[in-house]
């Protein structure tokens, strides 16, 4: 399918999306100020070892420690594991283990306040830090080098086997001692010079960041990945993209030299926008970003899905909705959960869901449309780049699902959590708060004849005015106190004051 890249600047941020079929499919913010971390390699200082979570604290300069686990200093090749071959992948992960045997613990491999070199290869999550490994990997637009591995892997996304050979062939050629290479999807038909190019490249930038290792301490600074727009060159410009569009003429002017510089082929791909509309209105995709924050997504047949972001997990749920169907229960439902299956993957892929995620599609009786729900699901999540394992559908018509998460998904990204409901999703109610106060009041009061104020929320105070009106009058009565009523629209609806005078 063919696809666009579409790229909106502005003095505050920049924004990409990437179109299959006229429709974004993955989008991306980069703000100058929380810029992606991803990528970065940094000469790092040990400053705690968690023997209970074989673990380290690593200080890369960071307001917030990183995090080090110990199979990220044995292996970074994980990475790519749905990328490489199983035999390859089992061969890369022997090759880069740095135990030598199973039982090795984290404080046999580094100690505290010892210096090492780390790649951020997670963004800091919530308030979790960002996540390292000891194993450098540096994408270039054909290659991924990794310095100390002795290793040649292929992306799977390469299917003619004919030009995998071509492609493993010309590496296995130029591919130096000392360093691994895998061969990623853009290499697919291109020469040996630009591969052997990219090469050159990657070598240089490595040889550069150990220079400049040896040269500071910790903690330092050594390699900051691409800016968001050139990275969506180098990883976005596949075969299938048709152009880049991009609305500002500085940034335009710098693509094409790097372009030039790196990807010369790629030249009359590059375009600039001139249309007096905003980019992202031309092109519609700003009623899709509005539509990927929503918690309800409607399906064309009048079923839905409501997504709901936990901070542990993603759970999404299947509803028939305003749709009946025409004929029986179980076709009705087996329709609503197929159309359902194409909205949830795509979904997942806009707003980068990650982590574990559990899909409640409506019950089936039916194995065998258990089946057809579950298969299309797996086909329709082929298009996802980010590494995923899904598991069969259960008894209970539940999928549950892992998806790597690298960055923060859209909706943590563009969104906080309410600070009127603190991210519940839900305030207690006016009639709920009425009782609650006339509780407060019953143990307040310690002598008749007192004064007593309240001060509530509008919705809150109207409704002990009026309808709760009789029950306010029986407290009254009962304990032989007054009770004025104030409201206050400056107050959170859950707040109130409860004053004995």
């Amino acid at each position: 399918m063919d696809s666009e890249i579409l790229i909106n600047v502005s003095l505050e941020e920049t924004r990409v999306g990437l179109l299959e079929g006229g429709q974004v499919v993955e989008f991306y913010v980069e703000r100058k100020r929380d810029a992606s971390l991803v990528g970065n390699i940094y000469k790092g200082k040990v400053v705690k070892i968690l023997p209970g979570m074989q673990s380290a604290f690593v200080d890369i300069g960071l307001e917030k420690s990183a995090f080090l686990y110990v199979t990220d200093i044995h292996t970074g090749i994980e990475e790519y594991a749905p990328f490489i071959d199983e035999e390859e992948k089992d061969n890369s992960l022997q090759l880069v283990s740095r135990r030598g045997k199973p039982d090795i613990t984290i404080e046999d491999i580094i100690q505290e306040g010892q210096e090492i070199l780390v790649q951020v290869s997670k963004d800091p999550l919530g308030s979790k830090g960002a996540r390292l490994t000891s194993y450098i990997t540096m994408p270039g637009r054909y290659l991924v080098l990794m310095p100390g591995v002795e290793h040649i892997g292929i992306s799977r996304r390469i299917l003619d086997e004919a030009e995998r050979t071509r492609l493993k062939t010309i590496v296995e050629n130029i591919k130096p001692r000392g360093y691994g290479l895998i061969i990623r999807t853009a290499s697919e038909g291109s020469d040996e010079e630009d591969i052997k190019k990219d090469l050159e490249f990657l070598i240089l930038l490595w040889e550069n960041i150990q220079k400049k290792k040896d040269r500071v301490s910790a903690p330092s600074l050594l390699y900051s990945d691409l800016d968001l727009v050139s990275r969506s060159v180098r990883d976005l410009m596949s075969q299938n993209v048709t152009r880049l569009v991009i609305d500002s003429e500085e940034e335009y002017e710098r693509i094409k030299d790097f372009v030039k510089m790196y990807f010369e082929k790629l030249l009359d791909k590059i375009e600039l926008y001139e249309g007096t509309e905003p980019i992202f209105d031309t092109f519609g995709i700003e009623l899709d970003i509005s539509r990927a924050l929503g918690r309800k997504v409607w399906l064309k047949s009048g079923g839905y899905i409501v997504i709901d972001q936990t901070e542990a997990m993603t759970v999404i749920d299947v509803n028939t909705g305003k749709f009946v169907g025409k004929e029986e229960l179980e076709d009705t439902i087996l329709k609503t959960n197929l159309e359902a299956v194409k909205e949830i993957a795509y979904q997942i892929r806009l707003r980068n869901l990650g982590g574990i995620i559990v899909i409640d599609f409506i019950d089936m009786e039916r194995y065998e449309n258990r089946d057809r729900v579950f298969n299309a699901f797996v086909e329709a999540m082929k298009r996802d780049k980010a590494k995923n394992t899904i598991s069969h559908i259960s008894e209970l018509g539940l999928i549950q699902m892992t998806r790597k998460r690298v960055r923060e998904s859209l909706g943590r990204v563009l969104c906080e959590p309410c600070p009127y409901c603190e991210g519940k999703g839900f305030v207690k109610s006016p009639r709920s708060l009425c009782y609650e106060i006339f509780r407060k009041i019953k143990k307040l009061v310690k002598h008749g004849g007192e004064r007593i104020i309240v001060t509530a929320h509008p919705s809150v105070a109207e409704l002990l005015s009026d309808e709760e009106r009789l029950s306010l009058e029986e407290i009254e009565t009962h304990y032989n106190v007054k009770v004025t009523v104030k409201d206050n629209s400056n107050l959170h609806q859950e707040n109130y004051d409860v004053a004995v005078l």
